[in-house]
This record gives C-alpha cells, sequence and structure tokens, in this order.
C-alpha cells in the first residue's frame, strides 16, 4: 500500500514538474514589430523609451521605428492614409484618440476591436470611464490611450515677465492691453508657428469665448458654426493676431516655444508636449526657469486630447503588436513614457511622484476641471473636418473675414456630418 502511495506521489509530482514549463513560460515573440508615429526629434526620447522596454521584454521581435516627422501628426496622417488604402497597414499606429480613429478607420471597417485586451488586462477599471467611451463606440474599443495632453496652456518665462514688468495675462482682454507696450518694445507678444499652431491656437480662443459646454455643442449640432457666438470667435481671433510673429508660417511650434525662451517673445499657447520639450531637451526646470498657466479666459477648463495606438486588421505581425499594446497600457509602460513626454498617465493609478512639477499640476486639474475635446488634435472632430479646417484657418488669414470664414466653417461641418 505504501510503495503504491509513493509511486502515486512520484507520478504526480513529475505530472507538475512537467506541466509547470508548459504554464508559466509566455510564448517567445519573434520577426518584425512596425510602429508608425510622429514622435521623432525632440519627441522620439518617450518612444525610445518605450521600445528599449518592449525590446527587453521581447528580444526576438526586430522594432521597426517608422517614425514620420511633422507637428501634430499633419505629414504621418497623409503617409498613413496611403498605406491603409493601399493594403500596407503597420503593425501598430499612432492616432489621436477619438474621431480621428473613429471617424475615419472604425468608420470603414479597418480596425480590430479591442475589447478583449481591455478585459484580460483589466483596463476597464484602471482608464477612466469616460476616456474608455472616448475611445470607444457601441461596436467596440479601438484603440490604447497612451497619455493624457492639455492644449489650452499658455507658456512663459517669470524673469522675462518681471524684467519687462508685465504678468501673464489671464483673459484676452488683459492680454489686448499688455500686448501694444511689448510690441512696442520690440517682444512679439504671442510667439505662433506653421498653420497648424494658429488652429491649435483658435480652439484655445474659441473655448475662452464659447465655454466647454457651448464647445461640446458645436461638434454635436447644436450649435451651428455660423451662429453669431462663433462668429465673435472669429473676431477675438482677428484682434490677436496682429500681435503675433510675421514669421509664423516658417516656424516649427519647437521654434515659436525657443521664442519665448530665447526673450524674443513673451507667450506661447501650446500643449504640455511644449514643457516635455523645454525640460527635455532645453534642460529648463518647471516653476522655475518656465511658467504656464490656462490660455487666457479657460481657467477652470481642460481641453484635452490622447495619444493612442490601434490594431489595423490583417497585420503582418499581430502577435507582436498585441504584446506592444499590452505595453502601452501598462502602468510601467505609462509611468516610463509620460515623464519623459510631457503628459500625463491615462491611467488613475499613476504614480505621480515620478512626474515633474509641471505634469503634477495637470494631474490636478484633469480631476477636477470641465474636461473639452480638443478640434486640431483629433478628439472632438473626425479627420474630413480636422484636414480641411487648415483651408479655412488658411481663408481667415489671408481674409479676417470673421463672418465669411463662421459661414465656410458651417459648409465645411455639413460635409463631414457634424452632429449627425
Amino acid at each position: 500500500m505504501k510503495q503504491s502511495l509513493i509511486k502515486l506521489c512520484l507520478v504526480f509530482a513529475a505530472v507538475v514538474l512537467l506541466a509547470v514549463p508548459q504554464v508559466s513560460q509566455a510564448k517567445e515573440l519573434k520577426g518584425d514589430l512596425e510602429i508608425f508615429s510622429w514622435w521623432a526629434g525632440d519627441e522620439g526620447p518617450a518612444l525610445e523609451a518605450l521600445i528599449d522596454i518592449y525590446k527587453a521584454q521581447n528580444p526576438g521581435v526586430n522594432v521597426i521605428n517608422a517614425a514620420v516627422t511633422g507637428g501634430s501628426g499633419v505629414n504621418a496622417r497623409a503617409v498613413l492614409k496611403t498605406r491603409m488604402l493601399g493594403g500596407e497597414p503597420p503593425d501598430s499606429f499612432q492616432v489621436h484618440a477619438g474621431q480621428e480613429l473613429i471617424g475615419t478607420w472604425v468608420k470603414s471597417d479597418r480596425m480590430e476591436d479591442l475589447t478583449p485586451i481591455f478585459k484580460e488586462e483589466g483596463w476597464m477599471d484602471v482608464f477612466p470611464a469616460g476616456l474608455v467611451k472616448l475611445i470607444g463606440t457601441d461596436k467596440g474599443i479601438w484603440s490604447v490611450p497612451v497619455n493624457v495632453h492639455r492644449s489650452n496652456v499658455l507658456w512663459c518665462i517669470p524673469a522675462n515677465l518681471k524684467k519687462w514688468g508685465v504678468e501673464a495675462p489671464k483673459t484676452w482682454e488683459d492680454f489686448l492691453k499688455i500686448a501694444p507696450k511689448l510690441q512696442k518694445e520690440g517682444i512679439v507678444p504671442l510667439a505662433l508657428g506653421q498653420n497648424w499652431t494658429a488652429s491649435h491656437l483658435w480652439e484655445s480662443v474659441a473655448l475662452s469665448s464659447l465655454g466647454a459646454e457651448k464647445w461640446a455643442d458645436l461638434w454635436s449640432g447644436k450649435l451651428k458654426f455660423n451662429s453669431p457666438e462663433m462668429i465673435k470667435v472669429w473676431e477675438l481671433f482677428g484682434k490677436i493676431l496682429p500681435y503675433t510673429n510675421k514669421d509664423a508660417a516658417s516656424l516649427s511650434w519647437q521654434q515659436a516655444t525657443d521664442m519665448i525662451i530665447d526673450g524674443r517673445a513673451a507667450f506661447n499657447i501650446m500643449g504640455d508636449w511644449a514643457a516635455g520639450y523645454m525640460v527635455t531637451t532645453k534642460k529648463l526646470a518647471p516653476g522655475k526657469d518656465f511658467g504656464w498657466m490656462p490660455s487666457p479666459g479657460t481657467s477652470g477648463e481642460f481641453m484635452f486630447l490622447a495619444d493612442s495606438f490601434g490594431l489595423p486588421k490583417g497585420v503582418a505581425n499581430r502577435d507582436n503588436a498585441v504584446a506592444w499594446l499590452k505595453l502601452l497600457g501598462s502602468k510601467k509602460g505609462s509611468d516610463t513614457f509620460n515623464p519623459i513626454k510631457g503628459s500625463i498617465s491615462a491611467r488613475k493609478d499613476t504614480d505621480l511622484s515620478k512626474y515633474n512639477a509641471y505634469l503634477q499640476s495637470a494631474a490636478k486639474d484633469f480631476a477636477k476641471d470641465a474636461v473639452a475635446a480638443s478640434l486640431i488634435h483629433g478628439a472632438a472632430a473626425n479627420e474630413t473636418f480636422v484636414g480641411s479646417f487648415a483651408q479655412v484657418m488658411e481663408m481667415f488669414l489671408k481674409s479676417k473675414n470673421a463672418k465669411a470664414t463662421a459661414m465656410a466653417c458651417q459648409q465645411l461641418a455639413d460635409k463631414a456630418q457634424i452632429g449627425k
């Protein structure tokens, strides 16, 4: 009896020893992983930090960093469109969370539903419900958010303001009072870059004029783009533009930021990736070497956007891409990437001790402020509207005709089926 029991135990132990490696050993990934994004140059280090983690976790995978330069992804989206329509999608690509993806590639049935991954990784509870709603539809969840950015931030160098005897403006009325003085002294009141940065400035002006509720009404169709309220937005924008630099069309957003760092300009309105640029590239300390506040007239409002990655249908290296998406949504990936990028984590359990003073303040505001979706960065409107809005902006920059521009905006909204 004892011998039989011993034999039975030995057999059981052998079965357990054979079974353990099969259960615990993860599938070793091999082949390529092509990551498509617009994070190049000054925005590259944060992406490279993620790639380093991925390579350590998956040493058998050859990672191809297919970054396309160009502010806010303008150039990258053009290349992506060619590849998607040509049947050669990258394994995973960067996209602004919201309608930029849903209104284009989800609508045309070219993306995989990521709901199973969200449930497997426990992300339904980790990401804010409002964010999950933004990246999903009634048919699925379509991308993994990497971060949360704030669009409506005014940047300045406190030492320069003190030297010039001015304070950062809380409203556009305040700005218009101090701008002539600065301009007279040879200082550009508000640094501006190429076309998309003008649109970026415009959405902050619109938010200040309308408020978060009416801004949302634009995208639901409740407020018309040719309404009196919207004509006033363009009129206010027209009053601000004379106090920007004349060479704006030739500058990148980084070069516009450099203008405030160098003391050639007093203020710049840009997303908080500017903080990442000033900290990582320019080695400036937030709160000491540079300052910030909500763009004029938007205190208590957080204009929001998020970078995310999706999974196109039929990609060559699907398993490798899924592993990439799981890293992006993880706490380790998020808290590695965002402090370098100059953004806050999309997760609710982020370790804020790893973030600098600016990012801690942004996280605090995001938790309490009224959240408004960014237009130019793909959260509020589909790609049809966003892509053609540049032409509307160019029209206004040349004509300064508020009423005609508002009418053109409404025509574009009809074409893009905004609110329908």
